[in-house]
């Protein structure tokens, strides 16, 4: 299989005609190919329009997701970024390019073990495993946060872990009613909520159950 050719048409038939066109978005994912983070037996499927199952009961968000997410955060190189749910490590990266250093959390100790391996080339992500639903309590302030997959609700801990101006992605409802939720704090005591799209996504699977935490 040409994966080369696959991404090309990935981005021209699925991530362009979903309205992302920042090229930097654009060109982060030509950079970066996306079925070397995939399970061997799904990599020939690793540029579908599709969430792919990556062990644990989990799932890929799709790419034209994850590029939206990208469109939204909107990045930049001085920004320090959180993501909640680091899956196998390819939205992580991405991520990495973007901003000057990346926080990632991961429930499951068996995904988080193989992100690591997929990001020990990286220098500016500090990966962790433990549950994130409701709150990373590090003590810290990031200008973007990234929840990977639905929640509930989004935790007031989160909006008060965003910097003046930062941004917060996440997925709020239950299936067949989801929605992508841009948040940004426009002051100490106010954020503005944006709805950015309907969507279907697996539920961030750390509201379930709490295993006991380690730092790699």
């Amino acid at each position: 299989m040409n994966f080369d050719q696959a991404r090309f048409f990935m981005i021209e038939q699925q991530i362009r005609p979903w309205e992302v066109l920042d090229p930097d978005v654009l060109s982060l994912l030509d950079a970066h190919p996306r079925h070397l983070y995939m399970p061997k037996h799904q990599q020939k499927l690793a540029y579908s329009d599709l969430e792919l199952p990556i062990g644990e009961g989990e799932l890929t968000l799709s790419p034209k997701i994850e590029a939206k997410l990208l469109q939204a955060l909107d990045i930049s190189k001085q920004d320090s970024v959180l993501e909640i749910g680091t899956g196998l490590g390819y939205f992580t990266r991405l991520l990495s390019h973007a901003a000057d250093k990346v926080t990632s959390i991961e429930w499951h100790a068996s995904i988080a073990a193989q992100a690591k391996k997929s990001l020990a080339d990286l220098n500016n992500i500090e990966l962790h495993q433990g549950d994130a639903s409701q709150d990373w309590p590090d003590g810290r302030q990031y200008d973007a946060i990234v929840l990977t997959g639905a929640v509930d609700e989004i935790s007031e801990a989160y909006r008060k872990k965003l910097t003046l101006g930062g941004r917060l992605i996440a997925f709020v409802g239950e299936a067949p009613a989801i929605s992508a939720i841009l948040i940004t704090r426009i002051s100490e005591e106010e954020w503005v909520d944006e709805s950015l799209f309907e969507t279907a996504v697996a539920p961030l699977h750390s509201q379930q159950s709490r295993p006991q935490k380690f730092q790699f």
